[in-house]
């Protein structure tokens, strides 16, 4: 959990908030799309890997009148009253610190490795995870909230970060510029036909997270050997390129009302626009490329160095409860880890479901990410 001003649509500040809360928020199965000939050898996995914290230490643990911070993302949401019930519950108080953007939380993590500003983090995604566990910032923990989470998300065998949330950035587009949905753009392959010229915003992966998460969907679908002459086919086609997602659906797709009919936002973001919409609407304005769309997965670690290892896992096990969970899609509008968290119906409605969601793996991800955002900027903005 991304769009332009709303002429019309968007004219609250709680829309605004809650859409930027969604623009900065946000497995290996045989369906789903990855680059052949992508750079691996980055390691995921740092040179000697801590002390496991053990589940039945952390259960008979005395943690009453702990305080521990957790750190995260300045997208980070809850509602009141959670942090309480798992201090009514644990006798532990929570502390939030938030720190910018996901790579500026990832990168002070990374400089504080072993002696951390907290204990807890919140908030690495997929496309920095490498970084982040071959960095020896966090300590593995292996919590029992993990038996409710698909093993899709679980992509770290060694249980340093633990999954908590799942997301997709997708190509969002206008419905009024396409009455007849037959006439709507239907995957990427459309984005370059002559239909679409002009159409159609994106934003800059090196300055925008979902901007980021286009370019890999991009190197995912078409390959190391596809990807570049498909961006030089965008440039052909006029895509424009904006600094972050606020200025490319607020401002420019402007909800579906603006200049550009075609934007790069969220699976979910038709939820917001249904959930704040001033005067109400039962149908959300945008409608979603399924077939577009990259799969972010945001996770939590126990912070290595932290003085407080039984309460800190506490805190992972209640971010994998269904309190936490199910506060998760209406606060930062990605869909909870936990399979058996409950849904908001608003959400249920009118979020998509990507069921092929494009990905890669994060060791190529972090291998390649310098090379090919340097050569992006070569193609699309020399």
């Amino acid at each position: 959990m991304r769009r332009r001003r709303s002429r019309s649509f968007y004219r609250s500040v709680a829309t605004l908030s809650a859409l930027a809360l969604l623009a900065a928020a946000c497995g290996d199965d045989d369906d789903t799309a990855t680059t052949e000939g992508a750079p691996s050898e980055a390691v995921c996995a740092p040179a000697t890997l801590p002390e496991a914290i053990d589940a039945d230490a952390v259960a008979g643990a005395d943690t009453a009148g702990t305080t521990i911070t957790l750190v995260t993302h300045d997208s980070f949401a809850v509602s009141d009253g959670v942090f309480e019930a798992f201090q009514d519950q644990t006798g532990i108080k929570v502390e939030v610190l938030t720190t910018g953007d996901t790579g500026t939380l990832v990168s002070q993590a990374v400089l504080t490795a072993g002696d951390p500003v907290a204990d807890v983090l919140f908030g690495i995604d997929n496309t920095f995870l490498c970084r982040g566990l071959a960095a020896n910032v966090f300590v593995p923990y292996e919590s029992p909230g993990l038996a409710d989470v698909p093993d899709d998300l679980e992509l770290d065998p060694n249980h340093l970060v633990t999954p908590i949330d799942v997301g997709d950035v997708c190509v969002n587009y206008a419905k009024s510029a396409y009455p007849d949905p037959s006439s709507a753009p239907a995957d990427l392959d459309d984005l370059v036909d002559e239909r679409f010229a002009g159409e159609f915003v994106t934003q800059n992966p090196e300055t925008s997270s979902p901007g980021f998460a286009f370019l890999l969907a991009t190197i995912a679908k078409y390959g190391e050997d596809g990807w570049e002459d498909y961006w030089q086919r965008l440039r052909e086609n006029r895509v424009q390129v904006t600094s972050g997602w606020e200025e490319a659906y607020n401002e420019v797709f402007a909800g579906g009302a603006g200049d550009r009919s075609i934007v790069t936002s969220y699976a979910s973001s038709p939820v917001v626009e249904v959930l704040y919409a001033d005067p109400p609407v039962d149908t959300p304005p945008t409608g979603v490329v399924a077939d577009a769309c990259f799969r972010q997965i945001e996770f939590a670690g126990i912070l290595r160095g932290t003085d407080h290892p039984e309460a800190a896992a506490k805190l992972i096990d209640f971010l994998l409860s269904p309190t936490f969970q199910e506060d998760i899609p209406l606060n930062m509008f990605v869909s909870p880890a936990n399979e058996k968290a409950a849904l908001p119906d608003v959400f249920v409605e009118h979020s998509t479901v990507i069921d092929e969601p494009l990905t890669l793996d994060p060791a190529a991800i972090e291998a390649g990410r310098e090379r090919w955002t340097e050569r992006w900027t070569e193609l699309v903005l020399r």
